[in-house]
């Protein structure tokens, strides 16, 4: 059963979870919310530079895919290392549950409704929080998840379970027949360890929980779970990678808000002196 073709088939399922979500998550109309996140895009320049520097960040992943190729004298490998830890893991639980309805639902998790959950986290905060720090919690997150896990990727790869063991199917063919050629650009085979789509997942999750929107958290945390599942079944991570992503989703989201949190209160600051000089400047005229 053939769920994508292309990239586009992606976008376009990307794009109609988003609305969903939007509407779930903060019980609003999604495209009153849209316009709301282009009006702070162009009124807020805080807002703007923290929205530029998280798609810069996330296309850090794309340059470090380029100079990865480049390093051709280091060819370290730890994937053996990782399987004589773990042993038949992903390949017991890959046997145990395989069926092509579930390959189907968690093909969809972690393709479409990964990266929807993350556009949609934006959207909810942008609109529910008038101080944005939910919103500026999550790019400093994202950040962190992307800054701390490309070393690990440069330094520390490990290949995709798949790749390594042949007991192990690559399940994201049956549904996407065209993902090494059509989506492979945006993840290394190689970039293993920390496993970011699991960092990713508990940081929303987390972060969704922190955020006192209970709907939003339950449904966060559910995705992160089946995220996490998704990994195993579908033959990509190892269990090592899950481990070193859990971890990472925890700190980066705990730093993440105590950023946030800072920034808030300094600029809450900064508008209270504006407001202080504003008040004396009135009095004087008088």
């Amino acid at each position: 059963m053939i769920l994508f073709d292309n990239m586009t088939t992606v976008a376009i399922y990307t794009t109609l979870v988003v609305i969903l979500l939007l509407w779930y998550g903060a019980l609003a109309n999604p495209f009153r919310i849209g316009g709301l996140f282009l009006k702070e895009l162009a009124t807020s320049r805080t807002y703007l530079f923290h929205f530029v520097a998280l798609i810069a960040i996330l296309f850090l992943n794309k340059v470090e895919l380029m100079i990865e190729n480049n390093m051709t004298n280091y060819t370290v490998d730890f994937t053996s290392f990782v399987q004589s830890i773990e042993g038949g893991f992903v390949s017991n639980l890959q046997q145990t549950f395989e069926n092509e309805i579930v390959t189907f639902v968690l093909a969809f998790i972690y393709v479409v409704v990964f990266q929807a959950m993350l556009i949609a986290s934006i959207g909810i905060y942008t609109y529910q929080d008038k101080t944005k720090r939910m919103y500026y919690a999550t790019c400093y997150a994202i950040m962190i998840n992307y800054l701390v896990a490309i070393p690990f990727y440069f330094f520390l790869p490990v290949n995709e379970v798949w790749a390594h063991d042949s007991s192990v199917r690559f399940l994201m063919l049956d549904v996407f027949p065209t993902f090494e050629t059509e989506y492979r650009a945006l993840s290394g085979l190689n970039n293993c360890f920390p496993s970011l789509h699991t960092s990713i997942s508990v940081t929303l999750a987390v972060l969704a929980i922190r955020s006192g929107n209970k709907r939003w958290a339950w449904f966060c945390s559910i995705c992160a779970a089946a995220v996490i599942f998704a990994i195993f079944y579908l033959g990509i991570h190892w269990l090592t990678d899950m481990l070193g992503g859990m971890l990472l989703g925890l700190f980066a989201s705990t730093v993440g808000m105590r950023i946030s949190a800072a920034g808030t209160f300094l600029r809450s600051r900064g508008r209270q002196r504006r407001l202080g000089k504003l008040t004396y400047a009135q009095e004087d005229a008088k």
